[in-house]
C-alpha cells in the first residue's frame, strides 16, 4: 500500500458538491491519522530502544508487519533509517552523560556485525526479492524472531544465576559480531536484544552499560544496511513516504530515551528491557497467527 499526497479531484464551481467536500476531508483526516501513527511508532520504539539498548527495529518491524501497509523489504529500509537516526542522536547525547562505551570490544562486534549484515541481507534479498517467497519468509522470520526473543527473555530474567564471561580474544568477538549481524539483517531488525544479551554474557556488563554499547553497535550495522541498499537497488523502488514522519520520531525518541536512561537505575533498565520483550513476543506470535490464517 503506497501513501502519497494525492492531487485534488478536478472540479469547477459548477460541479462542486457537498458530497465531494466531505469525502475529500475524510481522506485528508485519514491520512493525517496515518502520519501521526507512523510518527508515534518511531517515537515510542526509539525512546524505549534508546533506554534499553533495543534500538527500535525490534519494535518497529512487528508493528509494521501488523499494520500490513508495506512489504518486508520496505519495512526493513524504513526501520533501518529510523533506527540509524536514533543511534546518531543517542551517541551524541551519551558523550555528555555518565554512560560508558567500551569502544574496543564493541567496535570489533560492530565490524563483525557489518560483515554478517551484508551476508544476512544477501540471503534475505535472494529469498524475498529474487525468489518471490515473501510470505513464507515472513512467517519464518516471525517464528525465528519469537524463538530468539523467548530465549533472550529467559536469559536476561535469570542472568544473575547464569555464569557470564570476560572474553578478550578479538577473533572470537569478531565472530560473535558476524553471527549477530547475519541474524539481525535477515530478521530485518537492528539487533538490539541480541546485542544486549551477548554483551551481558561475554563481557559481564550490566544491562545499563550493555544498552548504550548496543546502540553503538547498532549505529554501524544500520549505517552499513543503508549503504548496501543505496549501492545495490537504490532507494527508488521503495515507498519511503512515511520516513518523513518516522525519522523525526526516531530522533526525538533517541533524545528522550538517552536522557531518561542516564537518570534511572540498572534495575529499571532491566525491567524496561524485559517488559518490552514480552510485548514484542506477543505481537510477533499474533503476526504468525494472522499470516497462517
Amino acid at each position: 500500500m503506497k501513501f502519497r499526497f494525492y492531487e485534488k479531484f478536478l472540479r469547477t464551481r459548477s460541479y462542486w458538491t457537498i458530497h465531494t467536500y466531505l469525502l475529500d476531508n475524510r481522506i485528508e483526516s485519514e491520512l493525517i491519522s496515518i502520519f501521526v501513527a507512523y510518527f508515534l511508532i518511531g517515537l515510542v520504539a526509539c525512546t524505549v530502544g534508546a533506554m534499553a539498548g533495543l534500538g527500535g527495529g525490534i519494535i518497529i518491524k512487528p508493528l509494521l508487519d501488523m499494520l500490513g501497509h508495506y512489504d518486508l523489504s520496505t519495512i526493513g529500509v524504513l526501520s533501518a533509517a529510523t533506527v540509524f537516526s536514533m543511534a546518531v542522536v543517542s551517541l551524541i547525547k551519551a558523550r555528555n552523560s555518565n554512560l560508558g562505551i567500551d569502544r574496543g570490544n564493541s567496535f570489533f562486534i560492530a565490524i563483525g556485525s557489518i560483515i554478517g549484515g551484508f551476508t544476512g541481507k544477501g540471503i534475505f534479498n535472494h529469498f524475498v526479492v529474487n525468489s518471490g517467497m515473501s510470505t513464507i519468509i515472513g512467517i519464518f522470520q516471525s517464528a525465528l524472531l519469537s524463538g530468539l526473543l523467548i530465549i533472550i527473555y529467559v536469559f536476561m530474567r535469570y542472568n544473575h544465576r547464569i555464569k557470564t564471561y570476560h572474553v578478550q580474544n578479538r577473533f572470537v568477538i569478531l565472530c560473535v559480531g558476524l553471527v549477530l549481524g547475519l541474524l539481525s539483517a535477515f530478521l530485518g531488525i537492528g539487533g538490539g536484544p541480541l546485542n544486549v544479551a551477548v554483551l551481558v554474557f561475554i563481557f559481564s556488563m550490566n544491562t545499563k552499560d550493555a544498552s548504550i554499547n548496543s546502540i553503538f553497535i547498532i549505529f554501524f550495522s544500520q549505517l552499513s544496511s543503508l549503504i548496501l541498499v543505496a549501492t545495490s537497488t537504490g532507494f527508488a523502488p521503495y515507498d519511503l513516504s512515511m520516513a518523513w514522519f518516522m525519522i523525526p520520531g526516531g530522533m526525538l525518541g533517541g533524545i528522550i530515551g538517552t536522557n531518561l536512561v542516564s537518570k534511572i537505575s540498572n534495575r529499571w533498565v532491566e525491567r524496561i528491557f524485559n517488559g518490552t520483550l514480552l510485548m514484542i513476543i506477543l505481537i510477533t506470535l499474533y503476526n504468525i497467527v494472522i499470516q497462517l490464517i
